[in-house]
């Protein structure tokens, strides 16, 4: 991962929009569209800028100017001069979908996000939205937290009652507060990787890395599988323990080894 995926709240705040065009214009409705307040480069109060400028002589100097007072800075078409670049964005309000490509080719990231539109239905966002006024009742329901989290991760698996990618009636989080399955116990899964690539890896097996909160692994489990599970996962390069850990382990082994 060459960058870091942030979402940052705008709302309100000055943002530095240098240049004038459809560069700029595009630059003007994506910063207002989050609610942000465009302003010259003057301005003291900002903290992020654009610059969209099609002379690159005078792109590189305003921007040069920008991050000498600390401003972090953003310039149109120029990735090589960006602290942070803009994705392609998927918006299902407060379900925000990003695809960057580290300014390699924005027409690859319009691609992927014209391919998630398509998946993603419209009522991604009210789903959210009610399951952020449920916390109250899902905490009441579910007191603590890894067992909050596993049945949550048990609603919002494929043909779960909270599937992202279904359609939803807007009583559907209070059916899953009623009807949902008590979140399975303490368990360890182990699983025969297909080979070393993380391409191989099944639906099924992708969706435990991303649900898991222990990865065992033998030692020869490349990285790039491994970075599949949850940031937040405890790794161990070992065989699990007996009894097993508190929540969903997994230990996963290359078919060489398994066995």
């Amino acid at each position: 991962m060459d960058q870091l995926p942030i979402f940052v709240n705008l709302k309100g705040k000055n943002v530095i929009l240098v240049g004038e065009g459809e560069m700029a214009d595009a630059k003007r409705r994506l910063i207002e569209r989050a609610g942000g307040i465009c302003v010259d480069a003057g301005h003291k109060d900002a903290r992020i800028a654009f610059v969209a400028i099609a002379d690159e002589d005078e792109a590189y100097t305003a921007a040069d100017a920008l991050k000498a007072r600390g401003l972090l800075v953003n310039v149109v078409d120029r990735p090589e001069m960006c602290d942070f670049t803009t994705p392609a964005i998927v918006d299902r309000t407060p379900v925000l979908v990003a695809v960057g490509t580290g300014g390699a080719s924005a027409g690859m990231a319009k691609a992927i996000r014209q391919r998630i539109e398509t998946q993603l239905p419209e009522s991604l966002g009210p789903l959210a939205n009610a399951i952020s006024a449920a916390r109250v009742a899902i905490r009441k329901r579910w007191p603590e937290g890894p067992q909050r989290r596993r049945a949550l991760d048990q609603g919002f698996a494929a043909g779960g009652l909270l599937d992202p990618f279904g359609n939803h009636a807007p009583d559907t989080v209070e059916h899953w507060l009623k009807a949902a399955d008590e979140p399975m116990g303490d368990r360890v899964i182990e699983i025969a990787l297909l080979s070393d690539n993380p391409d191989d890896l099944t639906l099924l097996t992708a969706r435990l890395l991303g649900e898991a909160d222990h990865v065992f692994h033998d030692a020869d489990v490349p990285a790039a599988i491994l970075n599949r599970a949850r940031a937040d996962a405890l790794r161990h390069a070992s065989a699990p323990p007996l009894p097993a850990p508190e929540g969903l382990s997994l230990f996963l082994r290359l078919p060489s080894t398994h066995g």
